[in-house]
């Protein structure tokens, strides 16, 4: 089982890996990959959020032999300020360089992630289905409902900074390791992720599993049954959460999480 940077063949380590020179990022916001078998699990933390999020999930598929690569998200695990800088477009980017990666060193490859780690989840199903074998996008937006967001195109030039939708959590002894405060330019380019995703969820035709919290207090729960409804998938099932809040994979859930998960995986793995 192997932890650090190179580049994504069979045996070494991925480019997503790697942290820039000079850049300052938090232990727990740092990147991880367990080398494990033939087949990969790629896991995607959520906006203002890091690695901490995802990190269990991934040491318990890794216990199960899993190759589990768990890459840092431009801006994120930095500061608020760095995470202006980057754009929806890096992303995603990021995002598919990591599949890309864990496709190189696995026969099934299989993608899952928190917040808009699971909108990022779900793009990746849309453009790369036929190099998928399933998704698990847990407690995911592909839409928001409050007016303000209107707002926040000129409002970003304007105000720098927000409150931040971190630690929602049910558990009073878990902790998400995330930004307090949310950069303005950076919601903006979460608003366009969303849109897109939204806009092309039916060409989603891989096995998924939605996971949603009943009571998550950053993402509308209806999120979860429409993207239910609008995939092309014909397997496909949503998984309430009744014992969490949004971070769920920190939460009383996680274990149904990984374990649901881990199953799902075992059923369509090749």
């Amino acid at each position: 089982m192997k932890t650090g940077g190179g580049s994504g063949a069979a045996g070494s380590v991925p480019k997503t890996m790697e942290i820039p020179p000079g850049l300052s990022v938090m232990d727990d916001g740092k990147p991880f990959f367990f080398e494990g078998g033939k087949v990969g699990c790629l896991l995607l933390h959520g906006f203002t959020g890091t690695t901490s999020s995802m990190k269990p999930m991934g040491e318990y598929l890794a216990g199960k032999g899993l190759t589990v690569l768990g890459p840092r998200l431009p801006g994120h695990g930095t500061d608020v300020k760095d995470m202006g800088r980057w754009s929806h477009n890096d992303w995603t980017r990021t995002a598919e360089l990591a599949l890309s990666e864990l496709q190189g060193a696995c026969d099934d490859v299989f993608v899952s992630g928190l917040s808009m780690g699971g909108t990022l989840t779900l793009y990746l199903g849309e453009r790369f289905s036929e190099g998928i074998a399933g998704i698990m996008p847990i407690c995911t937006p592909v839409f928001m409902k409050n007016p303000a967001l209107k707002l926040v195109p000129a409002l970003k030039y304007l105000v720098g900074a927000l409150p931040g939708p971190g630690n929602d959590l049910k558990d009073p002894d878990a902790r998400e390791v995330a930004y307090e405060k949310l950069s303005v330019k950076a919601l903006h380019e979460l608003v366009k992720l969303m849109k897109l995703v939204h806009d092309n969820l039916d060409r989603v035709t891989v096995p998924i599993r939605v996971f949603q919290a009943r009571d998550d207090h950053a993402v509308l729960p209806e999120n979860a049954p429409y993207i239910l409804e609008h995939v092309g998938s014909t397997d496909k099932e949503l998984i309430w959460l009744d014992n969490s809040f949004h971070v769920a994979t920190l939460d009383f859930d996680k274990e149904k999480i990984f374990e649901d998960s881990c199953r799902f995986i075992r059923e369509n793995a090749g």
